[in-house]
């Protein structure tokens, strides 16, 4: 079993930085890919990014390539997920999620974090 919580959510403005944490306890953490999700209200649960065991591999979402940066420190047990240049479309609960396999479904990933809310202002 792998348990993750995410936290660093809240409010800001459009233009502005957030980042998010993942801390992860259980089995060991850095056999597993990491990814992060996002939820809307009345949209499906949508992919963010991924990164693998040892943070040098990472996939994005075009609509967040180039603004948002996936990073882990396995020493920690933790991933971040920096976020730049926030838009209002970027507000949903974000998630983090784990996996063996580098994979971009939510279907594919084992364990889930509670969820963190994430709120742009226009």
């Amino acid at each position: 079993q792998v348990q993750l919580v995410e936290s660093g959510g809240g409010l800001v403005q459009a233009g502005d930085s957030l980042r998010l944490t993942c801390a992860a306890s259980g089995r060991t953490f850095s056999n597993y890919f990491v990814g992060w999700f996002r939820q809307a209200p009345g949209k499906e649960r949508e992919f963010v990014g991924t990164i693998g065991w040892s943070g040098g591999r990472t996939i994005y979402a075009d609509s967040v390539k180039g603004r948002f940066t996936i990073s882990r420190d396995n020493a920690k047990n933790t991933v971040y997920l920096q976020m730049n240049s926030l838009k209002p479309e970027d507000t949903a609960v974000y998630y983090c999620a784990a996996t063996r396999t580098i994979a971009t479904l939510p279907s594919a990933y084992n364990y889930w974090g509670q969820g963190t809310q994430v709120t742009v202002s226009s």
